[in-house]
């Protein structure tokens, strides 16, 4: 009877931990199952070139061959991790907007203007700039390709008031011909152009859509 009593609890025990080793897969198997992805903001599109920042000593020249004071609005088409407007509320206390299409060249922006202290006087859009409003735009500044540049010509004339500075790092803007062009002791070029009262004539037909 003993013998019953024990092989009893024995086999009654051994089905307990079989039916909760059961329910623990049961349920692992459950929890892994939904998989709810968390959602991801990505780029409208590809961007259009491949992110290479400008180094900070260009930025500073940039910045002091445009004239940049606390009056300025300057927008960065293609602004990357965001030291062009950065920068330009850090040394001149101007109010910079950055555009990008890259939501992580956003998310890193937005985190270095909070390390600079500067998030009341910066901010950045994740757009396609080729789609964007800056008309409100000072000083524009670009770090694209020539012939990102040349894209974007019209919309310069369209957009920007008379007079608003335009920047570009290493690339002209093709018929455009620069008001001044510096070359900087580190091997870069800066180009430098006012926005006229009308388009120049030689650019009249090719920009005609503005």
């Amino acid at each position: 009877m003993q013998f019953r009593r024990t092989a009893w609890i024995l086999m009654a025990s051994v089905g307990f931990a079989v039916g909760v080793a059961g329910c623990n897969s049961q349920t692992l198997t459950n929890a892994q199952t939904p998989q709810v992805e968390t959602p991801t903001q990505s780029p409208e599109r590809q961007p259009d070139v491949v992110y290479v920042p400008t180094p900070q000593v260009v930025v500073d020249e940039m910045l002091e061959l445009a004239k940049v004071t606390k009056d300025d609005v300057v927008y960065d088409l293609g602004s990357g991790d965001g030291r062009i407007p950065i920068t330009a509320a850090q040394k001149y206390g101007a109010r910079g907007v950055g555009i990008d299409i890259n939501p992580e060249r956003i998310r890193e922006a937005n985190e270095n203007a909070q390390k600079a202290g500067v998030t009341d006087r910066v901010t950045f859009l994740q757009q396609d700039l080729f789609q964007s409003d800056f008309s409100e735009a000072t000083v524009v500044t670009l770090y694209l390709l020539p012939e990102l540049n040349v894209k974007l010509r019209p919309q310069l004339f369209q957009q920007l008031k008379p007079g608003t500075r335009v920047v570009s790092h290493d690339f002209d803007m093709g018929e455009w011909k620069p008001d001044r062009v510096v070359q900087t002791q580190e091997g870069s070029t800066i180009y430098y152009w006012v926005i006229p009262e009308q388009i120049p004539a030689n650019l009249r037909d090719t920009d005609s859509n503005t």
